[in-house]
């Protein structure tokens, strides 16, 4: 079974987790090209590509200017992500047996790294893929990384054991060719999690983010291997429901919006 999760644009540069070692991104020479490019950048330039403020345009201005050198520290990318799923998953109390089966079995989808391991050592950074770079050929960046990452993830899901579980957001499923995905990977499992509203089912953001970093987590600490076994999954009131065309679905009945 192989789990994808969404990488988060805030990012921390310390943690409280098990000490472990930092493996290299399968495409760091990539990253470090594209971080190439966006070092050449100024603060309000970032601002306009990231969509962000001119405060954390020039945070990652600062993040450019010294990427890869001795003075970016680097830290495992299941610890530098702090959004909403990674607060969920919160790998911080995971055991080192965790982490290991984690980093056989959890891919982090990224626009600047591309895919990665929970060990692998990465950057602070920010990064979207909705605009091209001179290292991308005229390509947005969401479409440069489709040849390189779709046969990485299908040949990962087909030397373990067919099955692949989509905890990622529909923003990051533009880094694959997802139509050869679904064609060539055998069983893909993108779980919904609805909460009720006047007896409607509704999905909010921050619940599905927060469920899909806990889902993460309850696969990875119950070493879970059968698709089946997903039904047990419960978290802040969600609770299975049903398998709707080959998706399983959780509701909270609970919380009323």
């Amino acid at each position: 079974m192989q789990i994808l999760l969404a990488s988060a644009k805030i990012m921390r540069d310390s943690h409280s987790g098990c000490a472990m070692p930092v493996s290299e991104p399968r495409f760091q020479a990539i990253a470090s090209m594209l971080a190439g490019d966006l070092s050449h950048k100024t603060g309000a330039q970032l601002s306009e590509l990231f969509g962000c403020s001119p405060e954390i345009g020039e945070t990652n201005r600062r993040r450019f200017s010294i990427f890869g050198t001795d003075e970016a520290e680097l830290l495992n990318a299941v610890y530098a992500y702090h959004g909403q799923a990674y607060k969920h998953l919160n790998a911080d109390e995971f055991s080192e047996e965790d982490l290991i089966w984690a980093d056989s079995h959890l891919w982090i989808s990224s626009c600047l790294y591309g895919l990665l391991r929970p060990l692998d050592g990465i950057n602070l950074y920010r990064m979207e893929g909705g605009f091209e770079l001179p290292s991308t050929g005229g390509r947005k960046v969401r479409d440069f990384w489709k040849p390189y990452l779709t046969d990485v993830l299908i040949e990962s899901v087909l030397s373990d054991d067919g099955v692949l579980i989509y905890l990622d957001t529909e923003e990051f499923r533009h880094l694959f060719d997802w139509r050869r995905v679904e064609e060539e990977v055998p069983v893909i499992v993108e779980p919904r999690f609805h909460v009720l509203k006047n007896g409607r089912p509704t999905t909010p953001s921050v619940w599905a983010k927060t469920c899909r970093g806990a889902m993460a987590r309850y696969i990875i600490e119950n070493r879970v291997s059968e698709v089946a076994e997903l039904r047990r999954f419960e978290y802040e009131g969600f609770r299975f429901l049903e398998t709707l065309e080959g998706q399983f679905v959780f509701v909270n009945g609970q919380m009323q919006r």
